[in-house]
């Protein structure tokens, strides 16, 4: 049938977009259109985007730009956190039809009624506090793992975040819909399922659209895992004051959830903590590593940090270098600071200086690959199980073990998506680690 029209996407920002991305090329191949890859001549661009990253709106021309070059009539349609909290500003880009904001992204088909070019973009974005009700998704983004959705907004209001004016209020996905979601993921035979969301460690609240709620995390994390055919379950991201001592003893004994976590800090020094508002002090985040060291010594911890906060002195920034130096923790995701418009903290004095913030986060980043090469090294000689990811990289085929080493073994088709015992043996100079493999696979 040649009339079917083609739909192509385009996804900036985090796991939880790419999630959503998948779930709205589903409703459109429901509705008879075919996807294609974003390089391909396709009736309708959809750019999915996010407030998070620095240069958000030079990145989203760039974008449109590339769409228009292959098909010039073709229809763009933009969605997302930015497309939510900048919508007239997307709207005036070039060549842009439409902007969605965060609850019409979901119903973009209904949009489509006419897909001839606008002077101008249309804008349908709603005030935020209409975005309380909840739309599950999942992703696959290749064969080996699936991003999951539990969770989305946030009532948090960090003085450094955009993420409530763009995703509303924290509600949560019903259980049973989550269960639902993870059978469908194993059915295709994917082995690792990433949890996401805004905040997930709040999950349960708003679960019937209002603040009541039956569920906790915990109660989410144990009910899947017992879910059939699920190899490996991975925490995403959870805030410190969520990560509850009995999930942290569940996951240490748990059958599917690997020891793994990504627990974002910010800052290692209390007064910037109190000025971005963060729900906890750095003791609590000393206790929580304490106790996953304590019941899994072997576990791997993220941590996500960010530089060059209003007020954050030179004092408080050895604060938290040294604070994270002497933290027993795997690896650092290094943000710097930047304005937002309509947060607490772009009123805040005590403005850091671009290239001191620069500096501090090079800092940073020497220090995170000092914190990766020691797990590593002390890592050397255990037994793991790996999954083999699908590319081949200059002859090396990677995977990642349960407590997130990174391996490379020679290139063999036959080892993608799957799972072995491994031993690790040495680092490599590119820093992933080599191994041998221990009997058979799992």
């Amino acid at each position: 049938m040649e009339n079917t029209k083609k739909v192509a996407f385009y996804t900036l920002g985090c796991k939880l977009n790419f999630s959503e991305t998948s779930t709205i090329a589903r409703n459109f191949q429901e509705e008879g259109f075919d996807r294609v890859d974003f390089e391909e001549s396709a009736d309708i661009y959809v750019i999915n985007t996010c407030s998070v990253t620095d240069n958000a709106d030079k990145q989203f021309k760039q974008i449109v730009k590339k769409a228009l070059k292959v098909n010039e009539k073709a229809f763009v349609v933009a969605v997302g956190c930015y497309a939510q909290l900048k919508p007239e500003e997307l709207a005036a880009v070039d060549g842009v039809d439409l902007v969605l904001g965060a609850t019409e992204k979901f119903k973009i088909t209904d949009y489509l009624n006419d897909l001839s070019k606008n002077d101008l973009g249309e804008v349908h974005s709603c005030e935020i506090e209409e975005a309380d009700f909840y739309v599950g998704s999942y992703s696959i983004g290749d064969r080996t793992r699936a991003f999951l959705k539990v969770q989305d907004g946030c009532d948090y209001k960090c003085t450094y975040c955009t993420i409530p004016l763009a995703r509303g209020i924290s509600r949560s996905d019903a259980l049973e819909n989550v269960l639902k979601n993870a059978f469908e993921i194993s059915q295709q035979g994917i082995k690792e399922i990433v949890l996401t969301g805004v905040n997930i460690g709040d999950y349960g609240k708003g679960e019937f659209g209002n603040k009541k709620h039956e569920h906790t995390f915990l109660d989410l994390v144990k009910a899947l895992d017992e879910v059939e055919g699920i190899e490996r379950l991975r925490i995403s991201s959870i805030e410190p004051n969520l990560l509850k001592n009995e999930t942290i003893e569940f996951v240490s004994k748990s059958r599917t959830f690997v020891p793994h976590f990504h627990i974002p800090l910010q800052s290692g020094s209390n007064e910037v903590l109190k000025r971005m508002k963060r729900r906890y002090l750095r003791e609590v985040y000393v206790d929580r590593v304490a106790h996953i060291r304590e019941v899994m010594p072997h576990a791997c911890i993220g941590v996500d940090v960010i530089v060059g906060f209003p007020g954050e002195t030179e004092e408080c920034f050895l604060e938290t270098y040294n604070f994270l130096n002497e933290l027993d923790i795997s690896y650092l995701h290094v943000f710097t600071y930047s304005e937002r418009d309509n947060t607490e903290a772009v009123e805040m004095d005590g403005v850091v200086p671009m290239n001191v913030r620069n500096k501090r986060s090079k800092m940073l980043r020497g220090l995170s690959v000092k914190k990766r090469r020691a797990f590593y090294e002390g890592q050397l000689g255990t037994q793991r199980s790996v999954l083999f990811e699908g590319e081949n990289k200059k002859g090396y085929i990677h995977g990642f073990t349960e407590n997130y080493v990174k391996v490379k073994t020679p290139w063999n088709p036959e080892l993608v998506n799957t799972l072995h015992q491994i031993q690790l043996t040495n680092i490599d100079e590119d820093g992933s680690v080599r191994m041998e493999f221990v009997g058979i696979e799992v």
